[in-house]
């Protein structure tokens, strides 16, 4: 299936290579989620809904009741953003040389990649879905101030030991606010090592400044990423000035095990 519209584009494949290029590039600088949670896929755009744990009774039957055997499902969100390229920046381009901007389809890219990243973290309670700072059954630890270089480690160490008394041994990653990211990047006394180096060593999975309002510290089983259709740019028309692109993405957090995050509270 063809969603994507391309064959009805006025201009060659290699344009389409450096759009690709830019949205993919543009996206994969604010992405943290693909890079500690398993991405599967891409499914296609057909993917509409994803069926989670195994069937079951809804509720036990009576003697003379049958029984109604149902499935759980998720939502899998269609994620969309509207951009232009200008017909005649391209014609330049394809014609004299001349330097071709793709600076709106890289803003569309980005803005999909930070919805992606709230569906990750926040989930969409309206529809169901729940993210990693949300999730029912999700383990919880106190944090404190940051100020002190000690405090971070030891707050980031009782997580990882939440995580551990629950099962769930690693490797870890480590998700961030940027007030906190940006405040580990200081020296331990009389010594060459960074505290996010540190934080790094405990985190093996890696240390992520992230679009999230508090910590929160993931074992490699907590879930994964299901793709529908990958970061995709298409064509929807021409007004004979610009080119109407969009760019799209289909995609689902599958939280299978929700005791495999611990969330650092304020």
């Amino acid at each position: 299936m063809d969603n994507l519209n391309r064959e009805q584009a006025p201009f060659p494949d290699f344009i389409w290579e450096r759009i690709d290029a830019a949205a993919v590039d543009a996206a994969r600088a604010l992405l943290t989620g693909r890079r500690f949670l398993e991405v599967e896929g891409p499914f296609g755009p057909g993917l509409t809904a994803l069926e989670l744990g195994a069937d079951d009774y809804c509720r036990d039957p009576g003697e003379r009741e049958a029984g109604a055997i149902v499935s759980k499902a998720i939502s899998v969100p269609m994620l969309r953003k509207s951009c232009r390229l200008s017909a005649r920046r391209l014609a330049a381009y394809l014609d004299k040389e001349m330097p071709l901007s793709l600076a709106d389809v890289e803003d569309a890219a980005e803005a999909v990649a930070r919805r992606e990243e709230e569906f990750i973290y926040f989930g969409q309670t309206d529809f169901g879905l729940e993210g990693l700072l949300n999730a029912k059954g999700r383990n919880k630890v106190k944090a404190t101030d940051w100020s002190g270089l000690d405090k971070a480690l030891n707050n980031v160490l009782a997580a990882i030991t939440t995580l551990d008394n629950a099962g769930f041994h690693g490797p870890y990653s480590l998700a961030l606010p940027p007030t906190q990211y940006n405040n580990l990047f200081r020296h331990y006394e009389h010594t060459d090592l960074l505290q996010i180096e540190h934080l790094k060593s405990l985190c093996t999975l890696g240390v992520y400044k992230a679009a999230v309002n508090m910590p929160v510290a993931v074992d490699s089983h907590a879930g994964s990423i299901v793709l529908g259709q990958d970061l995709r740019v298409g064509y929807a028309g021409s007004d004979g000035i610009h080119y109407q692109l969009f760019v799209c993405e289909s995609m689902v957090l599958r939280l299978d095990q929700p005791d495999a995050v611990c969330v650092l509270t304020n």
